[in-house]
């Protein structure tokens, strides 16, 4: 049985990765964003159905992680942390890529805890047999 508390939140990152699909659309180069925005999206509705394999989080999380690597350089000393908070328009390319590279490595943290949590899952249910 889970917690509610799982559920809840694992259903408030699959509203959030939702709403980052929703906003990419906008963006000059949408299709890898909502492409990655969308496995983040299909990892937390299969969880929350109790279909997830440890392998669509761990894969989406490699993916996620490699490319905020590549973009860390440009932002990580160079943006202020809260620059990317201060409005919702774009100032400039270095919010531009601050609010993606930390998008990424959102990505990466709640895949790397829904490999946790699918792999407690199939534990307990291995143990239940």
């Amino acid at each position: 049985m889970r917690s509610r508390i799982w559920v809840a939140a694992n259903a408030l990152m699959a509203i959030a990765f939702l709403f980052s699909v929703i906003v990419q659309v906008n963006d000059p180069d949408p299709f890898r964003w909502i492409a990655i925005y969308s496995l983040a999206l299909v990892a937390c509705t299969l969880e929350l159905l109790e279909r997830g394999h440890w392998y669509l989080p761990a894969v989406t999380a490699a993916i996620a992680g490699i490319w905020a690597l590549a973009l860390a350089p440009n932002v990580v000393g160079q943006v202020p942390f809260f620059a990317m908070f201060g409005d919702w328009e774009m100032h400039d390319v270095g919010i531009e890529l601050s609010r993606e590279t930390y998008g990424l490595f959102a990505v990466v943290i709640w895949m790397a805890v829904l490999v946790v949590a699918v792999a407690i899952r199939r534990s307990r249910l291995g143990a239940e047999s």
